[in-house]
Formats: structure tokens, sequence, C-alpha cells
């Protein structure tokens, strides 16, 4: 593991996880990772997103409740096992710090790409052409799209995705990376009619796949969420020598 990165594990709701960062805030000039894990259900909604796509009562009878995050995009579902949740903090001025919002996911996504890869899982790189909405709900759920530095299977689905936040100190860096894909019980939970739901999970469907399935599929180890984070804690880069 790079001797320069602080390593904590986060548990609580996802509003709290996302509100706050007690050690980042605490010393903003480390490198800092924490592996969160939720309490309970929760849908994620980006900055920018109205509450209204959200259907409060089916929420409330899914058990899942609704937060926000200050980083933009679309909506998340976040439950204790899914997806792998890991926050990353930059300070300013660290040597992979760029000023350029649309390149500062570029080293982040080839960590991620050489994490999947050390797991035996091929096919996978960051992406560097801009964004790409890759289906009609790119601006309703997060993982209908994907932008710069995200990461994607050769064939194009969504594997891991990224989000940022600034401020003077440093870079917040949210990274998702789904085991498991099913659109489901996310789609199930928008304000959406009974017709839309079945598209939108048809079409999400073939737009993301999760890493545990790309390992069953392409006849690499099985993996978990303890070995998808190893993996990245490892993959990150090491300090920078003097």
């Amino acid at each position: 593991m790079p001797g320069d990165w602080v390593v904590e594990d986060r548990v609580g709701e996802a509003a709290s996880l996302h509100a706050t960062w007690p050690a980042a805030l605490a010393h903003p000039e480390r490198r800092a990772v924490a592996l969160c894990r939720v309490k309970s259900p929760a849908l994620v909604l980006g900055s920018t997103q109205p509450a209204a796509v959200v259907d409060p009562a089916r929420a409330a009878a899914a058990g899942i409740d609704i937060a926000r995050r200050r980083s933009g995009g679309g909506a998340v579902l976040v439950t204790p096992d899914e997806p792998v949740w890991i926050d990353i903090w930059l300070p300013a001025g660290d040597p992979l710090w760029r000023n350029d919002v649309s390149r500062a996911f570029d080293w982040l996504g080839d960590a991620w790409a050489d994490a999947l890869r050390r797991l035996g899982i091929t096919g996978v790189a960051a992406r560097r052409r801009g964004y790409l909405s890759c289906s009609r709900w790119s601006s309703l759920v997060c993982f209908g799209g994907v932008g710069t530095g995200e990461v994607t299977t050769d064939d194009g689905r969504k594997v891991v995705g990224l989000a940022q936040r600034r401020n003077r100190h440093g870079c917040w860096f949210h990274c998702a990376c789904v085991l498991r894909w099913d659109a489901g019980p996310l789609v199930d939970v928008l304000a959406l009619s009974s017709t839309q739901r079945r598209r939108a999970a048809a079409d999400l469907g073939l737009a993301v796949v999760g890493v545990a399935e790309l390992a069953d599929d392409r006849g690499g180890e099985p993996v978990d969420g303890p070995s998808v984070a190893a993996s990245l804690i490892h993959a990150l880069p090491p300090p920078a020598s003097p």
C-alpha cells in the first residue's frame, strides 16, 4: 500500500457520510482514503437533482432513505453491500492535483482500472473522451451515463462511477464500484410511470455491469467488496519522489 495514503473505515447513514469527513477536515494536507459502508439503504441524489425525481411513498415502502450529496450527477442507490463505496481526499497542490476539473479524474480512473485488472478482470479502462450519455436515463441515474475518468468495459458498459467536490483545501472524490448490477430497486422508487420503469430497468440493465459478474463471465477469481477495496488501495499512486 502506498505509504502516504491514510486509510480509514467509515460506517453511518448515507446523509452523514456525504455531509462531512472529519479526518479530511482535521488534516486536509494529507492524502486519505475512506472505505464507506451505509447502515441502511438510501437513494443519494446529485446536488442539482430536484426532490421530485423520487416517489417518496414508494421509497418509504421499500425502506429506502433519501439523501443528497454535494457533487453533481444522477441518483445512486447505496446499500450495506452495494456498491463498493470509496472516498478519496486529495490535498490542493498535490502532484496528482489538476486545476482542470474535467481532467481531475484521470489518475483515479486509471488506478481503478489497474485495481480491477489486478483482480483478473480484463477489458476495463478509464474513459478519456468526455461525457457520453449511454442511455436516455443518464440525467436521472448516475450509472446511466459515463464521464471522463469513469471505468467501462471494452463493450461500453459502466463499472465504476466517480464524482467530486472541491474547496480551497483539496478535492473529495466519491467512487462507486458495482459488484452485481440490478437497476430494479433504484428504478422502483423514482417518480416514473410503470411503463417508464420497465423501460428504464431494461435500458440500464444493458448500460452497466458489476465487477463480480465480469469476474464470473471472464474466468477470473471471485471478487467481493473487501477484495476490490484492497486492490484499489494497492493501485493508488505512491508518494512523489523527493
